[in-house]
């Protein structure tokens, strides 16, 4: 079953053209990395395939859902973490993921099972009860991350999740989106490309709001050497 579909997504402001005719799709169970020079695109259609922006053409869906028409069905079945996710500072990551649970109307005993989870996925037990505008850049990603995680939904996209964190936290993080990819599909943006040899079996790669190579992980370079050669032969041309 196709989980992620982008048909013809295009984004103008005005007559720039931030992403053109991108189209591809992520089948369930796949963990696919979706890489682009800064400036390409690759967080407006990020937006756009969650439903938080409207494309100017064309459709987006989750689990067979336009998250434009049916976006409470296609909310449902997402769960988001976005570049620089906005968070509430005076809350602490408890209060906050309660709060988030109630809001996807999650029943008490589900929400305090799956509280208990993230916060030991997502190693919050420290900063439990403290102030999220306190939290280090790192403990602040991983609210996000926990709140992405705390409906169990199907389908997790993310936006640059380790960015912020040292190595031990991204060596942990990536564990677990491997863990997670197991049973979910994760559609993965990052600059990291050591990430996408860690945890992604296939890449989509746009430049300039195109999209210019879509295809298996070592199809793109089987070391991180050879896969920056060809991520810059894909993207230099216009660059």
């Amino acid at each position: 079953m196709t989980m992620v579909e982008a048909n013809a997504l295009s984004k103008f402001y005005g007559e720039f053209a931030a992403v053109q005719n991108v189209t591809f799709s992520v089948p369930a169970g796949e963990v696919c990395a979706f890489l682009g020079p800064n400036g390409a695109g690759k967080s407006t259609t990020m937006k756009m395939l969650t439903g938080f922006l409207s494309p100017t053409e064309g459709q987006a869906k989750i689990g067979g859902f336009d998250t434009q028409t049916d976006r409470l069905q296609a909310a449902e079945l997402l769960g988001y973490l976005p570049e620089n996710g906005p968070l509430y500072p005076e809350m602490t990551p408890q209060s906050f993921l309660r709060y988030v649970g109630k809001a996807r109307m999650m029943s008490a005993s589900q929400l305090a099972e799956r509280m208990e989870y993230v916060a030991d996925q997502c190693d919050l037990g420290d900063v439990w009860g403290k102030a999220i505008g306190k939290l280090s850049r790192g403990f602040r990603q991983r609210v996000g991350m926990a709140q992405a995680l705390l409906h169990d939904p199907k389908v997790l996209i993310l936006d640059e999740p380790t960015s912020g964190l040292d190595p031990n936290q991204v060596h942990g993080l990536r564990k677990l989106i491997i863990e997670l990819g197991k049973t979910k599909t994760v559609l993965l943006s990052t600059h990291i490309l050591q990430e996408v040899h860690a945890v992604c079996s296939r890449v989509v790669l746009i430049n300039e709001g195109r999209l210019v190579f879509d295809g298996s992980t070592d199809s793109l370079g089987t070391e991180s050497d050879s896969m920056e050669e060809k991520f810059r032969d894909l993207t230099a041309a216009k660059a």
